[in-house]
């Protein structure tokens, strides 16, 4: 067991960020910048979280209360089509008629989750009722990253119960991203894309849970192989070194080693053990660890980004950026919630 999950961390400062409508998306240091209001992104981030928790602590009342407030924000937020706004004022104003592709594919993720674990049975029949109005929307998920997020959500649907009604979706998206693979792999880059980006574990991870849901080989080896080029580029003598936001890793350019992001990290630790779950291979376990280590502190600079149940929301040349936002918060709580 790595030190991130020897001692747990609390829900602290997510029930700081969050009131009777949803999470903060934002702070100031560790105190809620409530300016910036709510979405859908982080809300799906949220749920998962609070159930992960579940799943460690049966009976965290603080946790059960979270997932109510979770469900009815999702609730509020689909669309007639299946879809989902994203941004809500703190005066509980809709700021969209339609959220982002991504905001969407976490809706999608969090619902499957909460098919599978939710420990209510009243939970898991909203989350598959919204989850099946999803169904009728699904071919408008056309980037990457929104189709890997929505497949983990329909892979955990599918775990559920083999005869889902989210099959036939679960294979068009799993083909959809295997093909972008194809497309775009070459000598010394196999890559979805030609740039790598954000959050870039989730999509072999989503080829590695779509393989196993589906007993499909060929996309477990395709998740097999980007996951191990992603690696390659982010391990560095046993430190996690996620590719920066401030100019990401375009193909045959220098990678991005600043603007590093908590959620990077818990991406690296899921994608490790679905390899390790596939594989059994204890080099995905000690790798998973080995990227929970950057929030504790083994990482270019040497800070340590967690701190409270909160985390530092990015890791710069000079420093960390000490806001303590929900979507860097959420990150670090799933890496440890995975972990234990």
């Amino acid at each position: 067991m790595t030190a991130l999950a020897q001692s747990l961390p609390s829900l602290q400062h997510v029930l700081t960020l969050t009131d009777d409508v949803g999470i903060i998306q934002h702070a100031r240091e560790n105190v809620p910048n409530r300016s910036t209001g709510y979405c859908t992104d982080d809300v799906a981030r949220a749920l998962i979280v609070a159930l992960m928790r579940l799943r460690c602590v049966e009976d965290d009342v603080e946790a059960w209360r979270l997932v109510s407030i979770y469900l009815a924000y999702l609730c509020d937020a689909q669309t007639s089509d299946g879809r989902f706004r994203n941004f809500m004022s703190y005066e509980r104003a809709w700021l969209d008629d339609l959220g982002s592709h991504d905001s969407v594919g976490r809706a999608i993720w969090s619902l499957g989750y909460g098919v599978r674990f939710a420990p209510d049975a009243a939970w898991r029949r909203v989350c598959a009722g919204m989850l099946e109005r999803t169904l009728a929307s699904i071919d408008w998920l056309t980037p990457l990253r929104a189709q890997a997020y929505a497949i983990l959500g329909l892979a955990h649907a599918v775990e559920h119960d083999g005869g889902s009604a989210s099959l036939a979706a679960l294979r068009a998206l799993a083909k959809s991203l295997a093909s972008a693979y194809e497309h775009e792999r070459g000598e010394g880059w196999e890559w979805f894309e030609a740039v790598m980006t954000y959050d870039n574990a989730r999509l072999p991870e989503a080829l590695l849970r779509a393989g196993a849901a589906l007993d499909d080989p060929g996309l477990i080896a395709i998740g097999q192989t980007s996951l191990a080029f992603l690696e390659h580029v982010v391990f560095e003598a046993g430190i996690f070194v996620p590719i920066g936001n401030a100019g990401w890793f375009p193909r045959g350019g220098p990678r991005a080693r600043y603007a590093q992001q908590p959620l990077e990290a818990s991406a690296m630790i899921d994608a490790e053990l679905a390899a390790f779950a596939a594989f059994g291979d204890p080099a995905h376990r000690d790798a998973a660890h080995a990227a929970a280590a950057w929030y504790l502190g083994k990482n270019l600079g040497g800070v340590v980004m967690a701190h409270g149940g909160g985390c530092y929301d990015g890791l710069e040349a000079d420093g960390p950026n000490r806001n303590m936002g929900a979507e860097s918060t959420l990150a670090y709580l799933a890496a440890a919630y995975a972990l234990e």
